[in-house]
């Protein structure tokens, strides 16, 4: 897993987008490029957040909503939504998301690895953390994040707790 950074390496560039309020990146090297939705054909038998294939340029590429893979409502896709298009190893991928904010570059003082606490079960999609102003958002780790095999257990870990699983009290039971 590539690490956020060290605090006294040279600044990095981001794209930084939104998924229900949240602020998140994406290192810019690992993406293509940033469109507006194109037309998705559905594939039967996928999960939800799969939401089909696009055709980019003569590539198919498929589609992830990324709202549907962290166990976010569904939104309908509106002026300000975009397709992230990143390159995982040899695959290019499509990432649907609310809106892309801005290109930030960031010092090594503003960017945090994540902690133990957020990473010890299933993947570790999140790579770190970047203080922007008053405001943080969450450094996504592409590779670990979009890996074909991780998919469904990053999936299940935004989802809430299933209710067979809560106490009387409405916490989780362990």
């Amino acid at each position: 897993m590539p690490s956020v950074r060290s605090p006294d390496a040279a600044a990095l560039q981001f794209v930084g987008f939104e998924l229900d309020g949240q602020q998140y990146l994406f290192r810019i090297e690992r993406i293509q490029e940033i469109i507006t939705p194109a037309r998705v054909t559905r594939l039967p038998e996928v999960p939800a957040y799969v939401l089909g294939v696009s055709n980019l340029r003569g590539t198919i590429i498929p589609v992830i909503d990324l709202r549907l893979l962290f166990g976010l409502p569904a939104r309908p896709l509106d002026a300000d939504s975009r397709t992230i298009v990143v390159v995982v190893g040899s695959r290019t991928v499509g990432c649907t998301v609310d809106a892309v904010s801005h290109v930030i570059r960031l010092a090594g003082d503003q960017l945090k690895p994540a902690t133990d606490a957020v990473t010890t079960e299933g993947p570790h999609y999140v790579a770190g953390f970047a203080r922007i102003g008053d405001d943080i958002a969450i450094v996504l780790d592409v590779d670990q994040l979009l890996d074909p095999t991780l998919l469904e257990r990053v999936h299940h870990a935004g989802l809430p707790p299933a209710p067979d699983r809560l106490s009387s009290d409405g916490t989780t039971a362990r």
